[in-house]
């Protein structure tokens, strides 16, 4: 849970920094939360959250 917390504020703070150096428009930034919300919705979702899990193992090791 906390690891979901955390990768969320990343996520937004990435999000919100695109937007601000309008490198991401509004629109396209409004598809990509969109297209997440909804991935996060459908089977795919498991192996998502797996290979984020995954990749934050790792990052100690590196």
């Amino acid at each position: 849970m906390a690891v979901t917390i955390s990768l969320v504020l990343f996520f937004g703070f990435l999000l919100a920094l695109l937007l601000r150096s309008k490198t991401l428009g509004a629109g396209s930034a409004f598809v990509a939360a969109m297209f997440g919300f909804y991935l996060a919705s459908t089977g795919a979702a498991d192996t998502v959250n797996a290979l984020m899990s995954a990749l934050v193992a790792a990052l100690p090791d590196l």
